[in-house]
């Protein structure tokens, strides 16, 4: 009897769902690259969507499809939005490389350190009068981090940069690859849900990303060691965008825009960066249940990353000066921005 009114209450449920779905007058398809178990995708998208079909009082339904369900690769999401293949896209600015150079100032070493509600704060802040150029062909929703770059090692202790030497470790971006190359690895780019495998197979040592994909990956049952500096300090974070085909938000009346931008506004950025922390908390008390090494740095060892990471700023500073940008004055600013918000 059980299973029988768990199936009735299950195909209610579905109904419900198509019913409200077949009653929006906007429909939205959302794609993204992480599975349905990810805590971007049940703890971040979903509570998002839903908050934008309240706000549109029901006019608005959000479908999200995860894990590339509508075809292609993760570093052509941006493409599939801009293209109007779909509607929304929650992607990583760093599948594309150089395509958002401005926003990659948040990424690297000594901007971002451990605070990513701060982070989307001084994103935001910055978006109108810094970053906002480079967004060609979509509506942006928001701009978001992650904890920070925090090492995975298959079967490394790691205290020093030189523990890194000559390793092969994964990286998802060119500012994360400048990060490794700083420490005398060698980056290995590839998606995430690439890297259990890689890992599995030692196609890499190790790699740059938080804790909160070691539950979705099982990146625990890949690795030995999880480490970070003091203070849980990081080397640096990812930048993400959730965003629109421009087209189909222009041709959006204001109430449904007004839906959209009060679910995206300060406080949720801020609730992103807190959603983000706990995951990442939540990860690594997986991995040491069971039975990985979770080694924080001590402040010595932490300050010797810091100094062999510093050229790394200097790289991106020429790098982007190329292309016409400050990118001394927009170090600048982001670190102030990031400190502004790290008082809150």
């Amino acid at each position: 009897m059980n299973r029988i009114r768990k199936a009735v209450l299950a195909a209610a449920l579905f109904a419900m769902g198509t019913a409200s779905a077949a009653a929006a007058e906007y429909e939205f398809k959302l794609h993204h690259f992480l599975g349905e178990k990810a805590p971007a995708h049940s703890k971040m998208l979903v509570p998002w969507a839903k908050q934008v079909e309240e706000n549109s009082g029901g006019k608005v339904h959000i479908e999200i499809y995860p894990a590339m369900t509508l075809g292609g690769r993760p570093p052509e999401l941006i493409n599939q939005v801009r293209d109007g293949v779909v509607d929304l896209v929650w992607t990583v600015n760093g599948y594309t490389p150089g395509l958002f150079p401005r926003t990659e100032v948040f990424e690297l070493p000594g901007i971002h350190t451990n605070d990513p509600a701060a982070t989307n704060l001084a994103l935001m802040d910055l978006y109108e009068s810094d970053l906002k150029d480079e967004y060609k062909g979509v509506e942006v929703m928001f701009l978001h981090v992650h904890a920070g770059q925090a090492i995975h090692m298959r079967d490394t202790e790691v205290h020093s940069p030189a523990d890194l030497e000559g390793k092969k470790i994964r990286i998802p971006t060119r500012t994360g690859a400048w990060v490794i190359e700083a420490l005398g690895a060698a980056p290995v780019a590839m998606p995430v849900p690439e890297l259990p495998p890689a890992l599995q197979k030692g196609v890499i040592d190790g790699a740059f990303i938080p804790w909160e994909i070691i539950p979705p990956l099982k990146i625990q049952e890949q690795t030995d060691y999880q480490i970070e500096g003091a203070d849980k300090e990081r080397f640096g974070t990812t930048t993400f965008q959730v965003s629109m085909n421009k087209d189909r938000w222009n041709s959006l009346p204001e109430d449904i825009q007004k839906a959209f931008r009060d679910a995206s506004g300060p406080d949720w950025v801020q609730q992103v960066g807190d959603i983000w922390a706990a995951s990442d908390d939540f990860g690594i008390g997986l991995a040491v249940k069971a039975g990985n090494t979770h080694i924080t740095l001590s402040e010595e060892e932490t300050e010797a990353f810091r100094q062999a990471l510093a050229p790394v700023t200097d790289r991106w500073v020429e790098e982007v000066s190329a292309k016409g940008i400050d990118g001394t004055a927009l170090v600048e600013k982001a670190r102030a921005a990031v400190a502004s918000h790290s008082a809150d």
